[in-house]
Formats: C-alpha cells, structure tokens, sequence
C-alpha cells in the first residue's frame, strides 16, 4: 500500500517542487526583465535548457521530449522564424547558470527552460543583469518573480479552479486533508489561500505524517473535524500513489460519506488509470487541463515522433506558442516583461494559459468527476480567459 513512500523520497530530490527549493527566493537580485529589443524580421534566438547529460536515463528521455515538443510548435508559427539552441543542464545549476550566460552571449533574447527549481532559479540570476526573461518548465512558485516565468501548472491554479467551482454548487464549508511533508504543506496553503479569494469558509484543517499508521490515525479527526464544523466538502491534497486509496477507503467506512461530504482532489485523480476503480474515488472532483487540446497535442507528437509525449513535454510547446504569438505582432519589444504577462494570454498545448505579474502561470482547467470508474467532465475548461474559474 505504501510503496508510494519511497517515490516521494526520490522524488523530493529532483521533482517540480523539490524540499530544497523552499530555500529559494524568487531571484532577489534580479531586475524586472524588460526583455532586449529584437528585430522581428529575422529569427528570433531562443535558448532551449534541457536536463540532459545528468546520468539519469529519465532526464536524457525528457530532454529530447522538450526539444521534440519545442520544433513542433515551431511548424505552426503563422510566418515567425525562431533560431533554436538548445544547451544541456545536467540537471545541475551551476551548470544552467553557465549554460544561461553562454546562451545569452550566443544571442539568445529569451530562455526556455530549465526545469528543475534550483536549476531554473540560477538561470534567473544569470539573465537578470542583461534583463533576459526565463520561461522555466518548473512548477514551483517559489522561484517565480523578477525575470522567472514558471510555466508548470501550480497548486494554486488548480486550486482556485475546484474552489470556485465548489461555491458555484453551494459548497463552501470546506475541511483542508493534508500531508505534513513539503508538497502536502504547500497544498494546504494554496488551498486555504484560494478559499479565502473565493469567498468560502476554512472549516478546519488536518495534517497527517506521510505514513500508513500516520494516516490512519488521522481519520477520527477528520471525522471530527467535518462534524463539529459542519462541513460539506473535504479537500484532500493525497496522490493516487500517497495516501489518496487509502484515505478514500477510510473516510467513508468512518462515516464521511462522499454521498453527503464532497470529495475534492488537489491532484489529477486519473493517473494511474486504476485510481478511477477505486469505490472512493467515485464522484470526487479533480482539475485537469482541456482534455481535447491535449489529446490534440498528444496525437500531433505522435504523428511527429512515433511515440507518445512525456506529460511535461507540452511546457516547451507552451513557452514556444507564446514567444511565437508575441513576435507575430512585429513588435521589438514582444518579449518584455508587459508582453509576456499580456491578459488574454496564449493557446497552449492543453489549453489557454497565460503568464502572471508574479511570475506564475495561470491555465484554463476543466473540473473532472468519476463516474462509474469514467472520468466525465463536468465543467468544461474555459476557451477564454474571463470565463468560468477565472
């Protein structure tokens, strides 16, 4: 049952949003990157940062993912030529930051990438002083600010989404389930802070130590906790591979029935596909980006390359679609900070999204339910931003 311990101890060395990462700051020293001028009349340089060349086969797997993905949002461009380099991280960040100084002395007038959070936060300050803007692939907000742009979806983004869709249904008594390690800690926040923009009531808030004896314990006080306030819907930060089986199978057999109390996941609820057999799991509610661009995305790789995409090979389409959308306008100053964070945002590989003053990155998602071991969807990702969940 809890095998999925030992994927999150490796996965805190290296994930999206790795322990290491919560002592970052979002480049303090860095100016706002007001991007060089370019001459839209030639290509456009852009510098690609991989992880490729860190001794980890998965790494090398998905730098070729992102150069892949890269080249072929390059072929749908409407007439924008881009000059791509692509230079290997190893995953490391000194390496990404002498990477970044090379990239820049090549010409680059913009970075995409790199991925990993200390990686991307030392290509930040390593463009910050000629006003170089970073598109990194990390998810991970703390890095975000000045000159970094995180394009990975965050926890706050989906976040926001479940919660405004919950009040539109009459839920807003909202009970907070979390893990007690880094992610479970950066969820709650993204969850409590985005039940208080939308207008909800923080019903109570249960930790838990990431074990199986930790979670079981756990259960008679979210039981509590949902009685005593009332609460209508539980917001549960579990994984399909940490906690999330078994916390679906506890509660109820505790008495916090999914028929009465909502179940609401702060992760995709369909990955692993067996996660969606499981009894618990039946009518929760989970965010996902729009299923139809993404399952284009997906067949256009196919097609391309002979093998279906990494799930995080949409980023560097993304960061691609954008710099390309921007340049169309033949403004010299398309890749500034103003141009960057424009509202009506892109169209990305799965879906709208569009990058904020902060630094983050905001994706139109659709809300997900399971029904008879079927993801249906419920409320369909927006086309446009203004629309539902933004």
């Amino acid at each position: 049952m809890f095998a999925f311990l030992k994927s999150l101890r490796k996965a805190a060395r290296r994930a999206i949003i790795p322990v290491a990462a919560l002592g970052l700051t979002a480049c303090d020293t860095a100016p706002i990157g007001s991007g060089p001028a370019i001459d839209t009349s030639k290509p456009v340089p852009v510098a690609l940062l991989v992880p490729r060349g860190s001794g980890q086969s998965s790494d090398d797997l998905l730098a070729q993912n992102l150069e892949n993905a890269a080249r072929l949002a390059m072929r749908d461009l409407n007439g924008v030529e881009i000059d791509l380099r692509v230079y290997s991280t190893a995953g490391n960040a000194q390496t990404a930051a002498t990477q970044t100084a090379a990239a820049i002395n090549d010409g680059a007038q913009i970075i995409l990438g790199p991925l990993y959070a200390e990686a991307a936060n030392a290509a930040g300050v390593a463009a910050a002083a000629e006003g170089v803007n970073v598109l990194a692939f990390s998810n991970n907000t703390t890095i975000a600010g000045g000159n970094v742009f995180v394009l990975g979806s965050t926890f706050g983004n989906s976040a926001d989404r479940l919660v405004s869709y919950a009040t539109s249904q009459g839920r807003r008594n909202i009970v907070v389930v979390h893990a007690e390690d880094v992610a479970g800690q950066l969820g709650r926040d993204a969850i409590t802070q985005s039940i208080a923009r939308n207008g909800a009531s923080l019903a109570g808030t249960v930790g838990y130590p990431l074990s199986q004896q930790g979670l079981i314990a756990a259960v008679p006080q979210i039981k509590a906790t949902v009685d005593n306030a009332g609460a209508d819907s539980v917001f549960l930060t579990a994984t399909p591979s940490a906690g999330l089986p078994l916390l679906t199978q506890l509660l109820p057999e505790a008495g916090v029935s999914p028929a009465t109390t909502q179940f609401i996941g702060l992760s995709r609820w369909d990955s692993p596909s067996q996660t969606l057999d499981l009894p618990g799991v039946q009518g929760g509610w989970f965010a996902l980006p729009d299923p139809n661009r993404s399952a284009a995305f997906n067949n256009q790789y196919l097609t391309a390359y002979g093998s279906a995409p990494h799930p995080l090979a949409g980023l560097a389409f993304d960061g691609i679609a954008a710099i390309g959308a921007l340049a169309s306008r033949g403004d010299s100053n398309a890749l500034s900070r103003s141009s960057l964070t424009q509202g009506s945002g892109f169209q990305g590989a799965s879906g709208i999204f569009r990058l904020r003053g902060d630094g983050t990155s905001e994706r139109g998602l659709a809300i997900a339910t399971v029904r008879e071991n079927r993801v249906t969807i419920i409320s369909p990702a927006p086309t446009s931003f203004g629309g539902a969940g933004f």
